[in-house]
C-alpha cells in the first residue's frame, strides 16, 4: 500500500467543512478505493464553522505552517483575491499541489498562477471554481480534448435561476422572488454579487479560457444582470413560446472570442430552458460530439465540497504515480481579439414605460426605424393607467443600432417615456 497524502487546509468556511465532513466521514472508503488515505495534517483559518468536527489534526498559526515539508496539497478555500493569491503562489514556491474553488481568483490571476505552477511542476486543481458539483472542468480539459469546442452556454449561477424560475412559477415580483430566497438562503444579504452577472462572468471567464485556449480575464467579459426584469416580461416570453434565464455565452467566430453574461428569450422546447431552481447547466457544442449538457447543483457546501476532494484525489493519484502534470499548460493561454458586441445582430425585446396616450408606438417606431429596426410585434399592457409597459419584440438587428435608438427615445421623448428601458436579447 502507497504512503498516505498529506493535505493542508486555508478556510473552514461552507465548503471547508464539507471537505472535512467528506475526507472523515468517507475516509475509509476512500483509503479501500485507492490503496491510501488521505489525511488532513493541518488547517489555518480565522474563523471555522466546523472546529468540533475535526479530529488528528494541527491547527496551525498561520497559514505558513500549510507550507510545511510534510504536506502534499494544499487547499485555498477562503474566498476573494488578494490573501489568496499571495498564499497561492507561495504555496507554489514551495512546490505544493493546490486545490481552489476561488473563481474570482482564477478569472482574475489565473494565467499568472498557472504560468508559474507549470515552472514550479506542480498541479492545480480548480473543478469547485465553476457549477459547484458539476465536474464540467474535467470534462473540457480531458474528456473533450480531442474535439474543437465550438460554444459553451450556461447557467451558471443557482441564485438567479431561482429567482427567474421562481417568477414564471408563482407569477410574482422580482423583488418579492428575491426577499424569498434571502430567507430561504438561496441568496445573500446583499445579492449583488449574483444578480448583477459577477459571480456568472467570472465562471465563464474561466470556461472561455479552457475551452478556447485564450487568456480570459473577468474585465473581458460583457456583463448585465437580472435587477431590472419584471414578471412582465417573463410572462410575454412565455406567451410567446419563451423562457427568459441568465445566460453566460462563449464562442469563437473568425478567431475572435465572445464571452458575455445577459439574460435571454430561450425557446421553451431548449434543455437550458428546462433547468430551474438552484441547478446549473452547462451546454457544449463541438465538432466531434455535437451538444452535450451537464447539469447539477451548483452551489452548497457538500457539492462543492464533492468537487474539492475529487481534484484531491487526481492530484493524490498522480503523486503516487509519480506522474504529476499541470492540469493545463500555459503555453495554450494565447491572446485572442474579443468581439465588439455592438456589431453583434439578434432579435431583440424591449419593454418601455410609456404614458398611455395617443401617438406614442408612432414616435418609437419612427425612431427605431431611423436605425433599420423593424417590429416583429408589440403589445401594451394595463390601458388606462398614467404610465403602462409597451412590449416590443423586433427582427434581426444590429446591436449598436438598438442601443442609439433606445437612447435617442429616452433622450428626445422624455414626454412619453418614463422609468428605465429593459432590453433583453432573443437567444438565436
Amino acid at each position: 500500500m502507497d504512503k498516505d497524502i498529506n493535505v493542508g487546509i486555508f478556510g473552514l468556511g461552507t465548503v471547508g467543512c464539507g471537505v472535512v465532513k467528506i475526507l472523515q466521514d468517507n475516509a475509509d472508503v476512500i483509503k479501500k478505493r485507492l490503496g491510501f488515505g488521505i489525511n488532513i495534517k493541518k488547517v489555518f483559518s480565522h474563523t471555522s464553522k466546523c472546529k468540533n468536527l475535526l479530529s488528528n489534526y494541527t491547527y496551525a498559526k498561520n497559514y505558513k505552517e500549510l507550507l510545511d515539508d510534510d504536506i502534499d496539497i494544499v487547499l485555498e478555500l477562503i474566498g476573494g483575491t488578494d490573501v489568496a493569491r499571495k498564499f497561492v503562489l507561495e504555496a507554489i514556491e514551495h512546490k505544493k499541489h493546490i486545490v481552489s474553488a476561488n473563481k474570482a481568483l482564477l478569472a482574475n490571476h489565473g494565467f499568472e498562477i498557472f504560468s508559474k505552477a507549470t515552472q514550479n511542476g506542480v498541479k492545480i486543481g480548480f473543478e469547485a471554481s465553476v457549477a459547484g458539483g458539476v465536474p464540467i472542468i474535467k470534462v473540457i480539459t480531458r474528456d473533450l480534448m480531442a474535439n474543437n469546442i465550438k460554444s459553451i452556454k450556461a447557467i451558471v449561477n443557482g441564485t438567479c435561476n431561482y429567482i427567474l424560475s421562481q417568477m414564471f412559477e408563482t407569477h410574482e415580483s422580482f423583488e418579492n422572488i428575491l426577499n424569498k430566497a434571502i430567507k430561504e438562503g438561496y441568496a445573500e444579504r446583499d445579492p449583488s454579487f449574483d444578480i448583477d452577472g459577477i459571480d456568472s462572468a467570472q465562471k465563464m471567464a474561466i470556461l472561455a479560457a479552457i475551452s478556447f485556449n485564450a487568456k480570459v480575464e473577468e474585465k473581458d467579459v460583457y456583463v448585465e444582470g437580472i435587477r431590472d426584469i419584471d414578471f412582465i416580461d417573463i410572462d410575454f416570453a412565455s406567451q410567446l413560446g419563451y423562457r427568459v434565464k441568465l445566460l453566460g455565452i462563449a464562442s469563437m467566430n473568425e478567431n475572435k472570442l465572445l464571452v458575455r453574461v445577459a439574460p435571454y428569450f430561450i425557446e421553451s422546447d431548449n434543455v437550458l430552458a428546462k433547468v430551474d431552481g438552484v441547478y446549473n447547466a452547462i451546454s457544449v457544442i463541438s465538432d466531434m460530439t455535437g451538444q452535450t449538457t451537464y447539469v447539477g447543483k451548483g452551489a452548497g457546501s457538500l457539492p462543492t465540497a464533492s468537487s474539492v476532494v475529487a481534484d484531491i484525489i487526481d492530484i493524490a493519484n498522480d503523486i503516487q504515480s509519480g506522474q504529476v502534470k499541470s492540469a493545463l499548460q500555459t503555453g495554450i493561454f494565447d491572446n485572442v481579439e474579443f468581439v465588439d458586441v455592438d456589431n453583434l445582430e439578434s432579435h431583440y425585446y424591449i419593454r418601455f414605460s410609456v404614458v398611455d396616450s395617443v401617438g406614442v408606438l408612432g414616435n418609437i417606431a419612427l425612431v427605431l426605424s431611423k436605425y433599420n429596426i423593424s417590429i416583429k410585434s408589440v403589445v401594451q399592457i394595463g390601458k388606462g393607467s398614467d404610465v403602462v409597459p409597451l412590449l416590443v419584440l423586433t427582427h434581426k438587428a444590429k446591436e449598436a443600432n438598438i442601443k442609439k435608438a433606445i437612447k435617442e427615445i429616452e433622450k428626445d421623448h422624455q414626454n412619453i417615456i418614463k422609468n428605465g428601458t429593459v432590453l433583453i436579447r432573443v437567444l438565436d
